[in-house]
């Protein structure tokens, strides 16, 4: 199988008390049903978990936990990060060249930082990438509500056209790898 799923920052942390996501309860289940689709096609799936030196998302503490209710398998691979960008002084573009990784698919949290910067730089690295467009979401901000956030960061990622790949919207009720 050539592709991977990324599921990115579905930490405690982003999904309980003051910095819970918009519906990261429902975001999590869509996750999880993306997930056992990619499995079941033989796709590798990679848990993309931020940490910060102290405070907040600090590794090991309650809030960089992966999410209650997130199902992970003994198969699946956990990568540590410390930027928005999951490539950025990490393993994961060596584990995807090692796993023959051509495609991959993206979900989680936050949309306008994680999400998006991954997105960006997987294009850069010549990968093609399916968003799940309802799989990912954030805590919006003072100018735009969460759901504006996600509909922006929906349009104008799948119209980014000059790195060659390109990013294509899918649902996850549409969501098939192959598709």
């Amino acid at each position: 199988m050539n592709t991977a799923l990324l599921v990115i920052d579905v930490q405690q942390g982003l999904c309980e008390g003051e910095h819970d996501a918009f519906e990261s309860q429902q975001v999590i289940r869509r996750i999880n049903q993306v997930a056992d689709r990619a499995r079941a096609a033989g796709a590798l799936v990679v848990f993309i978990q931020h940490e910060s030196n102290a405070g907040y998302l600090e590794f090991g503490t309650d809030s960089w936990q992966l999410a209650r209710g997130l199902e992970v398998k003994a198969t699946d691979l956990r990568i540590r990060k410390t930027s928005p960008d999951s490539f950025h002084r990490t393993e994961l573009e060596q584990v995807l060249k090692d796993n023959g990784v051509t495609d991959l698919v993206v979900c989680g949290m936050h949309t306008e930082f994680c999400v998006d910067t991954t997105t960006r730089r997987a294009l850069a690295l010549g990968y093609p990438v399916i968003l799940v467009e309802d799989a990912h979401t954030t805590e919006g901000n003072q100018y735009l509500s969460a759901p504006q956030v996600v509909q922006h960061h929906n349009t104008t990622l799948s119209n980014i056209s000059s790195f060659g790949p390109r990013v294509r919207l899918v649902s996850t009720a549409d969501f098939r790898i192959g598709a």
